[in-house]
């Protein structure tokens, strides 16, 4: 068992686990602590609790120090030499005439790397490009090229429900979306429906998955032959969240709705007549 905090470095970004050590944190502390990527700061979301050592990935660093003032003007500063740096980065994409779309720059907290987040639609050469910002920036330069989804949490924006972006606002990583989500929650199969801005599957789509995924299962399937209180027939529609059964009737081609519990009160009553 560890003991651990979970501190988060951008807004709905992944939570990474670090010991506490002799440090008393609480949620919402900034703290400077030390990452693949060097010295970063971040900020305590998940309080000090116990894991198992499945749930941490070994060897399991430390919190080196609560965030002082200076720390956070420090992040400021590094912030504002990222916007410069973006400005720079995109007068030197063209000029090297790269088909690349810059999307975001970041410098680690102690200045030793600066990352440059870009979207292409294949791989770009763009060693002429990191020769020139190592000249003009004298430090590591790391060029990391994003899919839709991240330039879009990165990014941000309004989505088609007309609120934020879950990416962007709270969700820390992305999970696999399917069109089966789409068509079990009985959704229009139109892309422009069902795609957010990125272009891909609506990250919504998952959040009731699960419900109606065990609803289903309390459900005949569609074109099943059962047995309802107005005879025999074929199940030709669902409706998922009123547990609706559509039948077409063999007798007398009817069509007609059955909630589960009458179905259900009906086979137990057939069984036991039998």
């Amino acid at each position: 068992m560890h003991q651990v905090v979970g501190v988060r470095f951008k807004k709905a970004g992944k939570i990474y686990y670090f010991s506490p050590g002799e440090f008393e944190l609480e949620k919402g502390e900034a703290v400077i602590v030390e990452t693949a990527r060097g010295i970063e700061y971040g900020r305590v979301v998940i309080g000090v609790k116990t894991v198992g050592a499945e749930d941490v990935v070994l060897p399991l660093k430390q919190v080196i120090r609560i965030a002082t003032a200076k720390d956070k003007l420090t992040v400021q500063e590094n912030r504002e030499a990222a916007r410069n740096a973006l400005d720079v980065c995109t007068e030197k994409i063209q000029e090297h005439d790269l088909d690349m779309k810059l999307v975001d720059v970041e410098y680690t907290f102690d200045r030793n790397k600066v990352l440059f987040y870009f979207t292409a639609d294949g791989r770009i050469d763009f060693r002429e490009l990191v020769k020139d910002l190592a000249a003009i920036f004298r430090t590591r330069i790391e060029l990391r090229q994003i899919g839709v989804r991240d330039e879009a949490k990165m990014l941000g924006g309004i989505g088609p429900c007309g609120r934020m972006l879950c990416c962007s606002s709270f969700l820390g990583d992305f999970e696999p979306v399917s069109i089966k989500m789409a068509k079990d929650q009985n959704l229009s199969l139109n892309p422009a429906k069902i795609s957010g801005l990125c272009g891909r599957l609506m990250c919504c789509l998952k959040y009731e998955n699960d419900m109606y995924e065990t609803a289903k299962q309390e459900l005949p399937d569609v074109g099943k032959k059962i047995s309802t209180p107005d005879g025999i027939g074929k199940v030709i529609g669902l409706n998922i969240l009123e547990q609706i059964v559509q039948v077409e009737l063999f007798e007398g081609e009817r069509i007609l709705e059955f909630t589960l519990d009458e179905l259900v009160n009906r086979k137990a009553a057939a069984e036991a007549a039998e």
